[in-house]
């Protein structure tokens, strides 16, 4: 039996977040094991993915979370502690704040500071009505910190990465937004990584990575592209992941090109 997994963003849906007709039910009739790998949370997915199957675990948060729709299989979460210290030590040199998605009394929970940058306040706009944000007056970890995530320019933010590379025992992920001109540096788990969270999946599927197909467009891909036995582009997918895929596909996410590949097997 094959596995198959796809990213979201730029992958599966399309530029407007939405899943179309044709791919839903592709996707709804599709016969072999069929998931996700996301930067997105599990709420978050289930509110795009409403009216598709989900049978499978899925890989949440870049790798920090693997759940299904009732459970929570497996999180990977940065120390309150090693947190604190972080948020501390970049806002003294670099006089920023970053957001922190993770998990508080098993909910959800996306913190805010007070003070925000202009890059914050844009994406923050497009939660307005979201249950999770929660501001904090003092930004403070949670229990279970999944990501914390900072927002800025390129080049502010490459720099950044360095500087948290060198002191902190932490992985990062440095990646454009695809909707708004802000590029954001994840920090995680050394463990939180699409491809750990891939490893994870095919212990719980018990099937060999061999058998593994997965389809993404960005650098948080990567890793899971070199994991996989077949990596699969999209069309509008970045320079660097069509050169690690195996195929790149004719068509873009705007395109349906995952449905468009699934239809063919």
């Amino acid at each position: 039996m094959d596995l198959f997994i796809t990213d979201l963003d730029k992958t599966l849906l399309r530029s407007d977040l939405t899943v179309s007709q044709f791919t839903r039910k592709v996707w709804n009739s599709f016969k072999l094991p069929l998931s996700i790998a996301t930067a997105r949370s599990l709420k978050g997915s289930l509110q795009l993915l409403q009216g598709l199957r989900l049978d499978w675990p899925m890989i949440l948060l870049d790798g920090a979370m693997v759940a299904t729709r009732e459970e929570i299989i497996q999180i990977q979460g940065i120390d309150p502690e090693l947190a604190q210290t972080i948020i501390e030590e970049v806002d003294r040199t670099w006089e920023t704040l970053p957001l922190i998605v993770g998990l508080q009394g098993g909910q959800e929970r996306f913190l805010y500071p007070e003070r925000l940058n202009h890059h914050q306040r844009m994406l923050l706009a497009k939660y307005r009505n979201d249950s999770r944000l929660l501001g904090l007056k003092r930004l403070t970890p949670l229990p279970h910190n999944l990501k914390i995530v900072y927002l800025g320019d390129e080049a502010p933010m490459r720099s950044l990465e360095t500087f948290i590379r060198q002191k902190f025992p932490v992985e990062t992920k440095l990646s454009q937004d695809p909707y708004q001109p802000s590029w954001f540096l994840t920090i995680l788990h050394p463990k939180a990584d699409k491809a750990y969270g891939l490893e994870i999946l095919q212990e719980l599927t018990d099937i060999p990575i061999q058998r593994t197909t997965v389809f993404g467009d960005s650098h948080n891909d990567l890793g899971m592209f070199q994991k996989s036995g077949q990596a699969i582009a999209v069309a509008n997918a970045l320079p660097e992941v069509k050169a690690a895929a195996n195929i790149v596909l004719p068509r873009t996410n705007d395109q349906d090109a995952i449905a468009h590949y699934l239809a063919t097997l």
